[in-house]
């Protein structure tokens, strides 16, 4: 009879081998699959947006971010079946450098070239959506703004600790899809974890990318200046910080953590060449 599901050691065993991929994976490869993440990622996010435009209104805050995170779920679901590099995902591949299968530089080497690609991923995106000119006015055009205007003006630690958070659910939802043996695992696996963080409140900074550039070009736009909404406030106050909070949560709450737990002592002696 064949296993429903991977055992914790298993899962955790399986993720550190499949960081090899890293050391023999084309950089072709590597840069259209942290496109399609960037895609994919957006495409939950606009349909979360959408969503949530008027929820709040006529369902109350909770029911109205239960929605939106119900939806952007789609965004995660999309890259573990469909198959892309998502770097927030990627922050579990420290669990195959504490294994000595792959080197830190490599890893490095694979986070930059991926979140780069997910950031032209999230800005072509973006560039979609207007030329569709589905919501660049009304309701939906100034739930993007707000959305985009709050993440602006966060302070540096609490994107931080909003970014830990929420890539601690993001790499355990990695996590259980990697456990789950079919589709319908998997997807379950993806939704309640990402489901659990936009309802939160947690920062994801693939998804912030897509969020406050559709803000900022909506503002520029309509001819506003809404106050920290800018390009100095999304770097600073959002994408630097929840970018090191999302390899802190992922990194060393996941990948980290479960190394310890079920690899721990068992390290290669050795790696294959670079």
């Amino acid at each position: 009879m064949d296993k429903r599901f991977l055992t914790p050691a298993e899962t955790a065993e399986l993720i550190t081998e499949n960081g090899r991929r890293v050391l023999t994976q084309p950089l072709s490869r590597t840069i259209v699959l942290s496109l399609l993440a960037g895609f994919y990622i957006a495409f939950g996010a606009q349909l979360a947006t959408v969503v949530t435009s008027d929820a709040a209104e006529h369902l109350g805050l909770g029911v109205s971010r239960l929605l939106g995170g119900s939806v952007f779920s789609l965004g995660l679901m999309l890259c573990v079946i469909c198959g892309a590099e998502l770097f927030t995902g990627n922050s579990l591949l420290a669990k195959s450098a504490l294994q000595g299968r792959i080197s830190w530089l490599k890893i490095a080497e694979n986070w930059t070239i991926v979140i780069l690609g997910n950031l032209f991923g999230s800005l072509f995106f973006v560039w979609l959506m207007f030329q569709s000119e589905l919501w660049q006015s009304g309701r939906v055009a100034e739930h993007a703004i707000n959305i985009a205007a709050v993440k602006c003006n966060l302070d540096f630690g609490v994107a931080l600790v909003r970014g830990i958070l929420c890539n601690w659910l993001v790499c355990l939802a990695v996590f259980m899809a990697t456990a789950a043996r079919d589709i319908s695992g998997k997807i379950l696996a993806c939704y309640m974890p990402i489901m659990a963080f936009v309802a939160s409140g947690f920062e994801h900074n693939v998804a912030n990318m897509y969020f406050i550039t559709t803000g900022l070009l909506l503002e520029a736009q309509r001819g506003l200046e809404i106050a920290g909404l800018d390009w100095s406030h999304f770097f600073i106050n959002n994408l630097i910080p929840v970018t090191l909070g999302n390899i802190i949560g992922g990194g060393i709450f996941v990948g980290f953590a479960y190394w310890y737990v079920h690899l721990k002592g068992t390290r290669d002696t050795g790696r294959e060449p670079r």
